[in-house]
């Protein structure tokens, strides 16, 4: 397996990046029909060579929407679906309103993949199964893991917060974490990307940059945060049951929920120092979106107006991260289905202090749209390449 830069946060990879405009990735994702997901034949326009996409962990929510995702994709083609509960089953079995996404293949047992056809592989299985199966990958396959399993550097860390020793250290050496806006030239030399969660993804992007500015104080942060129902999982809980669920709203995994680790190791490398934060997920009745509040103390002389211009500024001509204008606040229902983050940033009443609002899809950018994002990065793509659709309303 050939080297791979080590896993480093956006604060510390962080460099300018020449920004692809929304014309350039139009003609890349326009130029020619959209092939058909499944079709290892299809061809983005004319002698466009074909990726040869693996999804493991197919049966479940991001897996499934990787493959919506490539729909639209003129270059990545769909060959192997993995689902070890769900395997001989047609996808649209299991996703049936798939069914117009043809000729994907059954899916099958991981074990029974034939890894000669495989170009490279989206991960989208639980945490801690993901590490011996990534270790034994053929070094030819390029990957993105959308679980935890290689995000946090520190793998004592990771044994603390997961439950477990961390079953590949080596391999873990060589990931790249995958805040693609603030980390997209480490991403684009990489094999092995660590996708972010979607709790890290709506805190960092509005947190890092002013951290690295010193805009903000590291002391007192304060995350509020919500999230549907969707970021769960698939699988049957009571917890998520439709009566247990609607009409309410409830905290979860407070003072110790998984994501914190990954939150601290960002914000640390943003200053230099050790960031402690207050964080509280919260599980909301709806399918998918999600909501981060940051509640932050201004550096001295700063206002809102410093940060929210500081945030423009950082983020002018990137595709998918929007900064609104000053009073407009950012709804979950605006980015639904789509790639976008919002970003608004407010006045707190307590003087010398702000609040910032981010929106993201759970499973769009925060996982598996990253993803199709990191993975067109390390194949040399325009990154917004199959990722341009606007947000679904009503």
């Amino acid at each position: 397996m050939r080297a791979i830069a080590p896993i480093a946060s956006p604060a510390l990879l962080c460099r300018p990046a020449q920004q692809i405009g929304r014309s350039r990735a139009r003609q890349a994702c326009c130029a020619a029909p959209s092939p058909t997901v499944g079709s290892p034949t299809a061809t983005g326009g004319e002698g466009v060579k074909q990726t040869r996409i693996a999804v493991l962990g197919a049966s479940g929510y991001t897996g499934e929407e990787v493959v919506r995702l490539l729909a639209l994709h003129p270059s990545f083609s769909v060959t192997v679906l993995t689902g070890e509960t769900q395997a001989g089953k047609e996808f649209h079995e299991v996703f049936p309103h798939l069914v117009t996404a043809t000729d994907v293949p059954r899916l099958v047992k991981t074990g029974d993949v034939n890894w000669d056809d495989v170009d490279a592989a989206f991960c989208c299985l639980p945490h801690a199964t993901t590490q011996e199966i990534l270790a034994s990958l053929p070094s030819h396959i390029k990957v993105v893991d959308l679980s935890a399993d290689f995000r946090l550097r520190n793998v004592d860390t990771y044994a603390e917060w997961y439950g477990g020793a961390h079953k590949a250290p080596e391999l873990q050496k060589e990931a790249v974490y995958g805040l693609t806006e603030l980390n997209r030239d480490a991403i684009a030399g990489a094999r092995l990307v660590a996708n972010p969660g979607c709790y890290p993804t709506s805190v960092q992007l509005p947190l890092v940059p002013l951290l690295e500015q010193g805009l903000i104080l590291k002391e007192d942060i304060v995350i509020d945060a919500k999230s549907g129902v969707s970021g769960a999982g698939r699988s049957v809980k009571q917890a998520f049951l439709y009566t247990e669920i609607a009409e309410g709203m409830n905290a979860y995994g407070v003072s110790r929920h998984r994501h914190m680790p990954e939150i601290e190791q960002g914000l640390t490398d943003a200053v230099g120092s050790e960031v402690r934060v207050s964080f509280t997920p919260h599980l909301m009745p709806f399918s998918r979106g999600m909501e981060s509040d940051c509640y932050v103390k201004l550096a001295d002389g700063k206002t809102a107006d410093d940060l929210r211009d500081a945030l423009a500024k950082k983020y002018e001509g990137e595709t998918f991260v929007k900064v609104l204008p000053k009073g407009q606040i950012p709804h979950t229902r605006h980015v639904r289905g789509s790639n976008y983050a919002l970003i608004g940033v407010f006045e707190d009443r307590i003087p010398g202090r702000a609040i910032l609002i981010c929106v993201i899809d759970n499973l769009v950018k925060g996982a598996s749209g990253q993803a199709l994002q990191n993975m067109n990065l390390i194949n040399g793509l325009p990154e917004e390449t199959g990722l341009l659709q606007q947000a679904m309303f009503p």
